[in-house]
């Protein structure tokens, strides 16, 4: 074996330091508490996001059930319309008449609601004017005065506007202003 010589460092001397230096530009392994914690915070967060999923797919689950049923009610809306002509001219009876009140109550028990009746404000939202019958002393707002077709709604949602006639308040009449008098009438003319 050769000694080294004097002023040269052993083998093994030399390696240490640049094991060091590779330690120190290499990343630290994260410890088991920094491990947990990241772990942890990505659960919370896949948590959260199946629960905004969750949310999503209820609201949408219910947003398809309301439109199915809304479909379904204006399908039977022209029923209506012709159940309601028949009463009003007196062909409502007997079996009919049954076969009536039961298909009321079928649509009553998903909240269908009628509205456009005479003598009701008229309400833009709700009906669509679609003649004026003139102005009238016995009403103080704009008025439905004639039903041509009734108007359908489920809770505040509009399936149908009734297509009504309207009636306006009477304009109050207003004292008569004297008029200006004309200098040509009062017979005082200026001689220039």
């Amino acid at each position: 074996m050769t000694e080294p010589e004097t002023g040269s460092v052993p083998e093994d001397e030399v390696t240490e330091p640049a094991e060091e230096t590779q330690q120190a530009s290499a990343p630290a392994e994260p410890t088991v508490e920094e491990q947990l914690a990241e772990r942890t915070l990505d659960l919370q967060r896949l948590q959260a996001e199946y629960v905004n999923y969750k949310r999503r797919v209820d609201r949408d689950r219910e947003l398809v059930r309301a439109q199915g049923e809304a479909n379904v009610l204006q399908s039977l809306m022209t029923v209506l319309d012709d159940i309601r002509r028949a009463a009003d001219h007196g062909e409502l009876e007997g079996g009919f008449k049954a076969v009536a009140d039961a298909l009321h109550q079928a649509v009553a028990k998903h909240k269908l609601e009628s509205f456009g009746d005479k003598g009701e404000p008229f309400d833009p939202s709700l009906h669509e004017a679609v003649f004026h019958a003139g102005e009238s002393a016995d009403v103080d707002t704009t008025t439905v005065h004639s039903v041509m077709r009734t108007g359908y709604k489920v809770g505040d949602r509009v399936l149908r506007a009734a297509t009504v006639g309207v009636v306006d308040p009477a304009a109050a009449v207003a004292p008569e202003e004297s008029e200006p008098v004309d200098s040509a009438d009062t017979g005082d003319t200026e001689d220039k």
